[in-house]
């Protein structure tokens, strides 16, 4: 496949990074981000794209595939995989070419990647810079903008993460941005939609700052939202004809049977529940790195293990909060919706090679509770 063929595919590719540069500097107001800050973090998620690219070139890509796939509009529509084939197609119609269709969607992950930074930036700012250092460290992860910087369903799904985790840090006043989250993620993954829509009427019932006329109103619309959505969501995750528990016992036992060989298969089945938690967001770790990728991603995973221990000494040392500090965001939100996806998908996932992608679904989050309380407490020592 080529990159480029024709002298519009070049314009056009220019075109798009252009354009994601006034992208990335119109919301920096909006995130609380120097520009100068925004545009670094853009253009190393560009590299980042670029050399995924070329790295799906040369190997097994799902990019590759909804490239081609793109060619041709898709027989019928649907949420998820076929909706991307769609977007695809829609930018394909432009003639833009395999490189100017991957720059699109460096913008969606860009933005993702801001926001995420936005949100670690807001808890951090007033820290020692070790500290700041670190989470600016964390969003220049590998893991993090290589997946959500291609052609698929990471780029918008990470998107979605990144605008949600933002609007949790004030809820009340960022609705409509949380309700565009949800929609985002509804396109790619309705399953994750419906997780994310549970956990927000979880946020709210359990929400001190909200009266309980406002709990009963949103409480209401929520279930009104989630009576829809939410079958459409067990429908996508393949739960739609499941009519008691052994139902989904069935679902369960058969996912976990999936991608059993080769380098990226595990034997989840026959872990326990904690192993089977641990193996989904930590594995793999360097001592099993078998590959460029997997060292990778296990470095990753290293640095995110040695965040969770520094977090539970934190806890077990009991370090009461700095005077005047307070942890932001609404948690119990962003902890409802940690439990319901690490759950869920170390439930149904097998395959190392997916899971070093998918967790970056809800990841974003749990590391900044993680980075969040290390910082409250860290304050305390000045």
């Amino acid at each position: 496949m080529e990159v480029i063929s024709n002298t519009w595919h070049l314009i056009s590719a220019f075109i798009v990074f252009v354009f994601g540069i006034f992208c990335t500097l119109g919301v920096t107001n909006y995130f609380k981000v120097a520009q100068s800050r925004a545009l670094f973090l853009y253009a190393w998620h560009t590299l980042i794209c670029i050399g995924y690219m070329f790295y799906s070139l040369e190997n097994v890509a799902d990019s590759t595939l909804y490239y081609i796939k793109g060619e041709f509009a898709p027989d019928s529509f649907s949420l998820g995989t076929r909706a991307v084939e769609y977007l695809v197609y829609i930018f394909r119609f432009f003639e833009l070419s395999y490189l100017g269709v991957f720059l699109v969607f460096n913008i969606f992950g860009s933005i993702g990647l801001l926001a995420f930074y936005a949100s670690l930036n807001q808890v951090v700012i007033f820290n020692s810079i070790l500290l700041r250092r670190v989470a600016l460290l964390i969003v220049l992860l590998p893991s993090v903008s290589f997946w959500s910087s291609a052609i698929g369903k990471d780029s918008l799904s990470f998107l979605a993460i990144g605008l949600a985790l933002w609007s949790a840090l004030a809820l009340d006043k960022r609705v409509l941005l949380m309700t565009t989250a949800i929609l985002i993620m509804l396109f790619v993954r309705p399953h994750m939609a419906g997780m994310l829509i549970i956990a927000i009427g979880m946020g709210i019932y359990f929400s001190e700052k909200i009266t309980v006329i406002k709990k009963m109103f949103i409480g209401i619309l929520i279930v009104g939202i989630a009576v829809v959505m939410v079958p459409f969501a067990l429908k996508y995750a393949g739960l739609g004809q499941a009519n008691n528990i052994n139902d989904i016992e069935a679902y369960i036992d058969e996912r976990q049977g999936y991608n059993q060989s080769g380098g990226g298969g595990v034997d989840i089945a026959s872990m326990s529940l904690p192993m089977q938690l641990f193996t989904y967001l930590l594995r793999p770790l360097p001592y099993e790195a078998q590959s460029i990728p997997a060292l990778a991603a296990s470095i990753d995973n290293l640095i995110l293990l040695i965040l969770i221990i520094y977090y539970f000494l934190l806890r077990v040392n009991n370090r009461p909060v700095a005077n005047g500090y307070s942890l932001i965001g609404n948690r119990m939100f962003m902890w409802s919706y940690i439990g319901m996806s690490w759950f869920i998908l170390a439930s149904t996932t097998a395959n190392l090679g997916i899971s070093v992608r998918q967790k970056w679904m809800f990841a974003p989050i749990l590391i900044f509770l993680l980075i969040s309380y290390i910082s409250s407490r860290e304050s305390n020592k000045e």
